[in-house]
């Protein structure tokens, strides 16, 4: 059961006369426990809520379209509790940070099933039990995310310091008997997991009838990483990269890709975007720069030349974008006579200098680098929004854009992670 805290305005529900502070006990004889059981028992067209008020149980029956929402509110979107992970990886990013100086929710380590089929995350399947498996299974919930790191029942319980880790790999079979699809990542560990561990472990998944897409990508290092506490890891180099390279391209490239990271260490040209098909492991950083570049040739060629786009601006990345960002920026300085364009590439120092996406990169390093190198910035900064949370307003370190603004003397805009975005930013479109 779970409270009701909202209705919304001529919503289905607020003419069934159902008010905040109710609380919805069941959908058609089904107990509401959390976000899941709400959204599968909510298809029908025809609902039967039982709901209390007080002391009082009583009844709305509505009639709906198929799918369509009624406009109830709770205090959570997950309507209950998220689940914390309960391993202890070798590679854990978060055991990585330093503490107490970033934002809070990046200390929260989730493995939550329910994640995994609203907003794609990855989940290790230690925290499931059958009870689990069996609702998944019946809500045709698909596909599902799946860390998988190894299928070698012995060294997935040493990265993962959990010793169901080897027991509920047997819900990876249950999943592609029952049809469900599967989305598998591998964190790769330099002397650990790659190697003849990764060729075993792409073979299994890849004999597997629902298995959708692989992804390989390297464990980020921070330099927080206290190696006497934590298992001692190496960072992949050029030759190792290209080992990877060689040995995931072996298995089918339609299903097993390797992360942008080990193209770009191994000084290897990326695959065009037709190798990554509808790109099913984006978020992983699986096709980015390809989809990108692809996508800014696509749109750029549908805007004219404008003499009244006069503009000098700047625009900041992580080192992994810096070549493709600037050479967009070229390109469009080629196509644009009054516009400059200028790129310049955040170094890591936060995290370290093996952390070279953008995402990770913190406000106080922006703050620090375009302060030493003392230029004219131009119009306005263009900072990519995969630096800053959801809201648009802070960077990990607690940061804020106006703190940017305040210290470089300079208007911030945030651009979308799309390449139309970033066009029509540094255009002032």
């Amino acid at each position: 059961m779970v409270k009701i805290t909202g209705v919304q305005a001529n919503s289905v529900a607020e003419k069934q006369n159902i008010k905040p502070g109710d609380v919805l006990l069941m959908i058609n004889n089904h107990e509401i426990r959390d976000v899941l059981d709400y959204k599968f028992y909510l298809c029908d067209s025809k609902i039967i809520l039982e709901l209390k008020r007080d002391e009082n149980i009583f009844e709305a029956v509505i009639t709906k379209p198929q799918y369509a929402d009624i406009g109830l509110e709770f205090e959570s979107y997950m309507m209950d509790d998220k689940k914390s992970c309960a391993n202890d990886c070798i590679f854990c990013f978060v055991a990585q940070l330093p503490q107490n100086c970033l934002r809070e929710s990046l200390y929260f380590k989730d493995d939550d099933e329910r994640l995994s089929f609203l907003h794609g995350n990855y989940i290790t399947l230690t925290n499931l039990d059958d009870e689990h498996i069996d609702r998944i299974i019946k809500f045709k919930i698909s596909p599902v995310n799946i860390s998988v790191h190894t299928t070698n029942p012995a060294l997935r319980i040493k990265m993962m310091n959990n010793r169901r880790a080897e027991e509920v790999l047997k819900y990876i079979d249950r999943f592609d008997r029952a049809g469900i699809g599967i989305n598998a990542q591998i964190v790769l560990c330099k002397n650990i997991n790659d190697g003849a561990e990764l060729e075993r472990t792409l073979k299994d998944l890849c004999s597997l009838k629902s298995i959708l897409s692989v992804a390989v990508v390297p464990a980020g290092l921070s330099r927080f990483r206290d190696e006497n506490n934590l298992y001692k890891l190496e960072n992949f180099n050029k030759a190792d990269c290209e080992k990877v390279i060689d040995l995931v391209n072996g298995f089918d490239s339609w299903i097993v890709y390797c992360a942008d990271e080990f193209y770009l260490k191994a000084e290897r040209e990326l695959p065009s975007e037709d190798y990554y098909g509808d790109y099913p492991q984006y978020e992983n950083g699986v096709g980015m720069i390809s989809s990108f570049r692809a996508e800014f040739y696509d749109y750029v060629g549908t805007i004219t030349n404008n003499p009244s786009i006069a503009r000098k601006v700047s625009v900041i990345t992580g080192e992994a974008a810096y070549t493709l960002i600037k050479e967009l920026a070229d390109e469009l300085q080629s196509r644009f006579d009054n516009l400059r364009c200028m790129v310049h590439k955040i170094k890591n120092n936060f995290f370290g200098e093996d952390i070279t996406v953008a995402g990770l990169i913190t406000g106080s390093d922006i703050i620090e680098q375009l302060t030493e190198q003392n230029q004219n910035l131009g119009d306005e900064l263009i900072i990519p929004a995969s630096m800053l949370r959801y809201e648009r307003d802070l960077f990990l370190d607690n940061t804020s854009v106006q703190d940017i603004e305040r210290a470089l003397n300079i208007c911030v805009t945030i651009a979308e992670t799309n390449a139309e975005d970033f066009i029509r930013k540094v255009l002032g479109l």
